[in-house]
């Protein structure tokens, strides 16, 4: 019955309407344009976070202090953001925030239509995501971009461009932190040296970079703030219900414990990601490559207490890579388990899983982390495990 079941939902979508390349970008403009629903009444208020860190910069203001005229919550992206935003902050609100839309939403789809993936990995993450691609449109969330960067890094570095590849990285990491992960791709160069110097490089242009719209002891003192503004942040992050939905958070929101440091988690998270980087042999290979991109995606956000709903954009791309990366064939628990993860995680915080489970045990207990964490320990123990030659190398 399963079988059955499976079969049909494949040919139904292997349907040429449903893999055209215009119905993909079709369906993620409509995504795009859909976040503008949110415009109005504040719903608009992370873009116009990001539009007043632009404004504040050019004023020399403080930019991680309550600004209740402007906007409600606080800034804690990073001063280089500013350049980032600048094109959009220059235009009327609703047209800059409708392009910063679109844009976010381009750039990811770039990054997942690259040819370091099949046609069907392609068309597997456009309609698998678009729901958390939607989640992040609403809350106008850089972590699209963020996704778009780290793969958009693996792909370069891939395709042996590792100037850019540092380029991007760094960005990232200016702008959130998060980005500072593509630096695991290192293991994959083949010019190693030239990526460390344009890493460096890039480092320097983007701290610098924001004072050609300031001067350099504000920005300084900015860079300062910020990383005052993020320890803050991450005290606050602890039993929070909007954030923290990570592994970090499951366990923390499970013991109700304050008192024990995240490190008794993120030490053997970061041991089990490691592993596998030992494995110099499967290098060789784009599956287990891949399944590495697919571990950082799901990684940086597990184990990152500024995690939200908003944020899972990243880890759920990493989910699709993980499952499609596989040179064997999937398995029913495989099948099951991205059903799980689409109900369980990508619909965690929807009108599908009724509100009082949403109210009283998602939010409250970080359940949306839940099927990513699984899909994650079981991608540790494949690629520890299991050897990624293509079945067409090992037959030949």
């Amino acid at each position: 019955m399963m079988n059955k079941i499976i079969s049909n939902c494949k040919a139904f979508f292997c349907r040429p309407f449903f893999s055209d390349r215009r119905t993909l970008l079709g369906l993620w403009m409509i995504i795009a344009i859909t976040g503008m629903t949110r415009f109005g009444h504040g719903r608009e208020n992370n873009y116009l976070i990001f539009k007043y860190e632009f404004w504040h910069v050019i004023d020399k203001l403080p930019l991680y202090i309550h600004y209740p005229d402007e906007y409600f919550d606080l800034n804690h992206y990073g001063p280089f953001f500013a350049l980032v935003i600048a094109p959009f902050a220059l235009l009327p609100t609703w047209l800059g925030m409708l392009l910063w839309l679109i844009a976010l939403t381009l750039f990811l789809y770039i990054a997942v239509t690259r040819d370091s993936f099949s046609s069907w990995q392609q068309v597997f993450i456009c309609w698998f995501c678009a729901h958390e691609l939607l989640n992040g449109i609403q809350m106008q969330q850089f972590n699209i971009a963020i996704a778009a960067i780290v793969v958009l890094s693996y792909h370069l570095i891939r395709r042996e461009k590792d100037f850019w590849a540092a380029c991007l990285i760094m960005i990232g990491t200016f702008v959130k932190l998060y980005g500072i992960v593509g630096v695991v791709f290192f293991l994959f160069s083949r010019h190693k040296g030239r990526l460390v110097l344009s890493l460096l490089f890039w480092a320097i242009v983007c701290f610098l970079a924001p004072m050609l719209i300031s001067s350099p002891d504000y920005i300084v003192g900015q860079y300062h703030d910020w990383y005052v503004s993020l320890m803050e942040k991450n005290a606050d992050n602890m039993f929070s219900q909007g954030t923290n939905i990570s592994l970090l958070g499951l366990v923390r929101k499970f013991t109700h414990c304050a008192t024990y440091s995240d490190l008794w988690l993120i030490i053997p998270g970061l041991i089990a990601f490691a592993l596998p980087l030992l494995r110099f042999k499967q290098y060789a290979y784009e599956g287990f490559r891949q399944t590495i991109l697919a571990s950082v995606l799901m990684f940086t956000i597990l184990f990152s207490t500024g995690s939200e709903n908003s944020t899972y954009i990243i880890p759920v791309v990493g989910v699709v890579i993980w499952y499609t990366a596989a040179p064997w064939q999937r398995s029913r628990w495989d099948i099951a388990l991205m059903v799980y993860v689409f109900i369980c995680c990508t619909m965690a915080h929807s009108d599908i899983i009724p509100r009082f489970l949403r109210e009283e045990y998602v939010k409250p207990y970080a359940l949306k982390a839940l099927p990513v964490v699984i899909v994650w320990f079981k991608l540790c123990y494949e690629v520890i495990t299991k050897d990624y030659q293509p079945l067409t190398q090992k037959t030949s």
